[in-house]
């Protein structure tokens, strides 16, 4: 039945360059945006932005365990960026963990190839391809499940930058996402770029470590581009196109916190 209903969907080929070039832009007024953020005096975390009193009370219940997470839109001259037969999704997330310290946390982070035992079932396979310094090239497999099950196999950009003793931050950029049809299976492939069903075309991830009041604060900034959901097809679509990317972020952290807080971040450097 699923794969009969995929085969209705229409191609998105010829709508995959004008949807990249949306969300190019989109990514250029975002990263300067952020760029200000993370010099000295800006709002380093979400929460730095807000009224005296709403920001004391986001940090009390950040500390006290609580999850932020948040929508955002990127405008242009105060309109919304136009993604024709595409939808650009923009996540922000946060939480406190207690007891670590900022170079435990970045060890956990840049540890890819043990993520898939960490964040499981969502990471299947995680592998760091090169690295070099603060730069790493990661390959990874996820597994979203929403209605259908979608597995994709994508490659990622990664560099870290250390702003000062208490501060980090890192960039995360896609190079290749491909749907994989048949996961599993003896004739299992990767469907080619822009001939998928457009489940995720393209995601940045931009992390944000401060370390204060006895933890580690982690941020993370998800953008990612899908194709817009088919008429007549949202009841299967839908679901999985505007709830993945906000219920991936909040597992992301949700896990990160919990791995820590377990005790088994007690690992040695590698």
């Amino acid at each position: 039945m699923l794969a009969a209903v995929l085969m209705l969907m229409p191609n998105v080929s010829q709508s995959h360059s004008a949807a990249n070039q949306a969300f190019d832009h989109y990514i250029q007024l975002t990263e300067a945006r952020l760029a200000g953020e993370t010099a000295r005096g800006g709002a380093f975390l979400r929460v730095d932005s807000l009224a005296s009193a709403e920001r004391d009370a986001a940090y009390t219940a950040l500390r006290g365990g609580e999850l932020r997470i948040e929508p955002l839109a990127t405008l242009d001259h105060g309109q919304a960026i136009a993604c024709s037969g595409c939808m650009i999704h923009h996540w922000a997330g946060v939480v406190f963990i207690p007891g670590v310290t900022l170079d435990q946390v970045l060890r956990l982070m840049q540890d890819y190839d043990h993520q898939a035992e960490i964040y499981a079932p969502e990471v299947m396979r995680a592998k760091t391809q090169s690295h070099s310094g603060d730069e790493f090239h990661v390959l990874m497999r996820f597994r979203h499940t929403k209605i259908m099950t979608v597995v994709l196999d994508t490659e990622h950009e990664v560099r870290y930058e250390r702003l000062d003793p208490a501060r980090a931050a890192s960039r995360g950029v896609s190079t290749r996402v491909q749907e994989v049809e048949n996961p599993g299976m003896t004739n299992e492939r990767d469907l080619p770029e822009g001939e998928d069903n457009g489940f995720l075309w393209r995601i940045n991830s931009y992390w944000r470590y401060w370390e204060r009041d006895g933890g580690v604060y982690v941020q993370c900034e998800s953008v990612s581009l899908t194709r817009d959901i088919p008429v007549g097809l949202g009841w299967i679509a839908g679901p999985f196109v505007e709830s993945v990317p906000r219920e991936s972020l909040t597992f992301t952290l949700e896990t990160t916190r919990k791995h820590f807080l377990a005790g088994q971040h007690t690992l040695e450097k590698r």
